[in-house]
């Protein structure tokens, strides 16, 4: 009986070290971005959170009767400070969620919805009468479908292109020549290589993540952007995945078995969200078609600090 007094003491007390936080509790891999003192970006997991806080009047404060305050103040200020957090979301290296709703009015409107219909995950009566209230909003579904560039089209399926024969069909055949034994060996050129996903080591680079970052070569072609990928996918999944962590990007279910592991090697754009890879790791991403498919399926995950 002691052994299991013991066991529930030792879970109490672990659960108070580490409260749980109803399944947004950022792993130490996952890319967060801290906005202000109430709202983040959880770029792994593709949301943003916003903390609101309503005090009771100074006159109640230590006294039960502020214990049961109306929380709607709390969520109020949930829903402001969780407008703020997202209009500053970067969509790309130069433009940022708020860029779109100073332009459009019918996307300020419909931002202004989706963060108004975010989704209520805590909701905390402190001792001192103080409500906090913390909401979670998608990056992903409808506020990417709204967000996400027009020059992100439906993709249709990628064909793949069959490699040449070594030997041309109905050619004769030469004899070969002999060859000295000092001369140097003739080095075959290897096939092309296709893999299953993209994983590009951004760290120590000072990138910052965006919803439709690009990837270039050193003489400034795109290799991976907008142009490349499907709607669909974009729209579902986010066009990259982010973290800290290398192995956890490379054993991702996102980018599955055989990914190709570039490093960057700068960021450009004022954003700092787009990334500079070596123009022979841009073209051995090029030299297999079915290399396309996983670009359109948005296989793509970058590590950031």
């Amino acid at each position: 009986m002691k052994t299991r007094t013991l066991v529930v003491v030792v879970a109490v007390a672990l659960m108070l070290v580490f409260p749980a936080t109803q399944g947004f509790v950022a792993e130490s891999h996952e890319l967060v971005e801290t906005v202000g003192t109430h709202g983040s970006i959880n770029w792994s997991q593709g949301i943003i959170t916003a903390t609101g806080i309503g005090t009771p009047p100074e006159k109640y404060y230590g006294k039960p009767q502020a214990r049961p305050m109306d929380p709607r103040a709390a969520q109020l200020d949930a829903y402001r400070n969780l407008l703020e957090v997202t209009n500053g979301v970067r969509i790309d290296s130069t433009t940022v969620v708020k860029d779109y709703m100073v332009e459009s009015d019918v996307v300020h409107s419909q931002v202004r919805g989706m963060v108004e219909g975010a989704r209520v995950v805590k909701k905390e009566y402190l001792s001192d009468g103080t409500v906090e209230v913390t909401l979670v909003m998608s990056l992903r579904g409808g506020f990417a479908q709204l967000i996400l560039p027009k020059d992100i089209k439906q993709v249709s399926e990628i064909k793949t292109i069959p490699s040449a024969p070594l030997t041309p069909p109905n050619e004769e055949r030469v004899e070969e020549a002999s060859v000295p034994e000092s001369a140097e060996p003739t080095i075959t050129k290897a096939a092309p290589t296709s893999y299953t996903g993209l994983v590009v080591d951004a760290r120590g680079l000072n990138s910052r993540p965006a919803m439709s970052p690009k990837i270039f070569d050193e003489n400034g072609q795109e290799v991976y952007g907008s142009g490349y990928v499907s709607r669909e996918f974009a729209v579902q999944e986010g066009m990259t995945g982010y973290t800290k962590d290398l192995t956890a990007a490379q054993t991702n279910p996102r980018v599955t078995n055989e990914p190709f592991m570039v490093k960057g090697l700068r960021t450009e754009g004022p954003g700092r969200s787009d990334v500079v890879i070596s123009n022979a790791d841009a073209a051995r991403i090029r030299s297999a078609s079915e290399n396309l498919s996983f670009l359109k399926k948005c296989r793509v995950m970058i590590v950031s600090d």
